[in-house]
């Protein structure tokens, strides 16, 4: 049965084009399926009487982009954010409303990319979500090294991949193990052992330069100099990321190219079997789709401004280290809506989506925001490196020794969710209690 013409009125030319999804995909990916559980259906019959057919496509633009999502009353945020910052108010305030006002924006990034990607084809809609499948993270870091903020961009950069492989997937294997209770929960094991491989890369540079840092402090070649062991170090970090970007940009070719077919999810055919066939097409055209992109992305970067500018007063009134919120807030609030998407789909026994989720998002920060931090650092002559201290680098290594190990039979359940999702709390304590020596100057052999 022939799928019904789409109103003319939702293309920005005002011509019947219809586009839908085919076998071979479009570019969407783990992603995009997952925010699009946060996803509200509209209704446009009102819109559709207008006479104006200019204002036919901006009324229906917005509806779609800014109401179209179950997070659209975040959106109060956003400008209450800018109105406090142009007023002068208390500086939490102004993070706190930053912080919330991304939320929705991260989502609705991914919800654009999808919609270009209708009328791109999959490659160029994979190789846009990759671009702008972290976006917030990457243009938070780049205003933090603009500041000289290097602490704030490592912390963050590092609560992300932690986050993601022990609370947004232990979250998703605990809810789908408790919801699918009496049966084990199955996944491919091709796209998680591909992940698995480059964060064990990612790690294999990260810890190079720590190592070469703590072999200089225990030279005892009287010549050695410290200063230039940090310039080592710096050199060394940058030759690693470079390794990291490449080998990034091979992964791309594999998902993209080469090896696409193992990173299409089998439950994408039983999810796209349910949508209804306006979930199916392109809702804005490709032009509008570019600018609201544009907008949405510049938006997040002024969030991302007030952020960075005020998170040391938040730090300071809230009582709260800064370390933990750039490592659990932000990574936690800069991807909400694709968590809450992987703890959606894993209750509903979708597991490759949910690992597409989480893995996937670890992966590009490991491999392609962090060594791109360090480049951008270069660039702009901010001395950013990979030293990111012993105990990080070890929370690190153990963070992706347990995911490999929860992971590597190709089954779930509740226990290792719940087993997986300890650790992280057991890190942050871990983390927290050497801080806490580090300020009473007891402890600085465990944080150097």
């Amino acid at each position: 049965m022939s799928s019904p013409p789409m109103e003319p009125w939702l293309l920005e030319n005002g011509s019947i084009k219809q586009l839908t999804r085919t076998t071979n995909g479009h570019g969407r990916t783990a992603h995009n399926m997952s925010s699009s559980s946060l996803r509200k259906k509209s209704e446009m019959t009102l819109i559709s009487k207008l006479p104006s057919s200019l204002l036919k496509v901006l009324l229906s633009n917005i509806h779609e982009v800014i109401f179209g999502t179950k997070l659209s009353f975040l959106f109060i945020a956003v400008p209450v954010a800018v109105a406090a910052h142009h007023f002068r108010m208390s500086q939490p305030w102004i993070f706190s409303m930053s912080l919330v006002g991304l939320i929705p924006l991260a989502e609705r990034v991914s919800f654009l990319t999808e919609q270009i990607a209708f009328y791109t084809g999959a490659t160029v809609g994979g190789l846009l979500n990759a671009t702008c499948g972290n976006a917030t993270e990457l243009i938070i870091g780049i205003f933090a090294l603009l500041q000289h903020k290097i602490d704030v961009v490592k912390y963050s950069l590092l609560g992300s991949i932690l986050s993601n492989l022990l609370l947004v997937l232990g979250s998703a294997l605990l809810c789908g193990g408790l919801a699918n209770i009496s049966t084990y929960q199955t996944f491919d094991r091709k796209q998680s052992d591909v992940n698995i491989s480059l964060l064990l890369l990612a790690l294999l540079c990260n810890v190079m330069p720590l190592l070469y840092k703590y072999g200089a402090a225990n030279d005892e070649n009287p010549g050695a100099d410290v200063s230039n062991a940090a310039t080592a170090t710096l050199y060394l970090s940058r030759a690693c990321s470079i390794v990291m970007l490449l080998a990034y940009f091979a992964y791309l070719a594999f998902q993209l190219w080469t090896h696409n077919d193992i990173f299409e999810s089998q439950e994408e055919e039983e999810e796209a079997d349910l949508d209804t066939h306006q979930d199916e097409s392109p809702v804005i055209g490709l032009w509008g789709g570019i600018i609201w992109l544009t907008g949405m992305t510049a938006l997040i970067a002024l969030l991302s401004e007030y952020l960075v500018d005020t998170i040391e007063d938040a730090s300071t009134s809230w009582g709260l280290p800064l370390s933990f919120i750039s490592i659990i807030l932000l990574p936690i609030v800069g991807n909400a809506a694709e968590h809450a998407g992987a703890i959606i789909f894993s209750l509903k026994n979708k597991l490759d989506i949910t690992l597409g989720v989480a893995l996937g998002s670890a992966t590009q920060i490991a491999v392609f925001v962090v060594p791109l931090s360090v480049i951008v650092g270069w660039i702009i002559n901010v001395d950013m490196d990979l030293d990111f201290s012993l105990v990080s680098t070890g929370s690190l290594s153990l963070g992706i020794l347990v995911t490999a190990i929860t992971l590597h039979d190709g089954t779930s359940h509740y226990l290792k969710g719940l087993t997986t999702r300890r650790t992280i709390r057991m890190w942050d304590l871990n983390h927290q209690i050497c801080r806490c020596y580090e300020s009473a100057g007891q402890g600085m052999s465990f944080y150097a």
